[in-house]
């Protein structure tokens, strides 16, 4: 049974910096995405940063896009997220996932998310 545990979140003004750690546990191919979604009430979950291939391909979302990035830590059976010059537009629960399908953008394994909060 996969698991993952995000952590990480919290509450920064704009143009700070947060990073998101979500630890997994069970089997969890790293040749499969994985990575972070977002959500805000009201609204769909949108795909942020994802990451297959063991690593070597990764799909960023429009807004995102030099100012985040998403890395592995295979050794510590982590996933991170480096979400540098937040902006308000951020404010989302962030969620971890594994197994993710990209051309539909669903994933068999979900954590339990955890609140990033951009507000000055």
């Amino acid at each position: 049974q996969v698991q993952l545990v995000e952590s990480g979140g919290g509450s920064v003004r704009p143009g700070g910096s947060l990073t998101l750690s979500c630890a997994y546990s069970g089997y969890v191919d790293t040749y499969q995405y994985m990575g972070w979604f977002r959500q805000i009430p009201g609204k769909e979950r949108e795909a942020v940063a994802l990451m297959g291939h063991w690593g070597s391909r990764t799909y960023y979302t429009s807004s995102v896009k030099g100012r985040f990035t998403i890395s592995q830590d295979n050794a510590k059976n982590t996933l991170y997220l480096q979400m540098n010059d937040l902006k308000p537009e951020d404010t989302a629960m962030y969620y971890c996932a594994a197994d993710v399908t990209v051309t539909t953008m669903s994933a068999d394994y979900w954590g339990q998310g955890t609140q990033v909060t951009v507000s000055s």
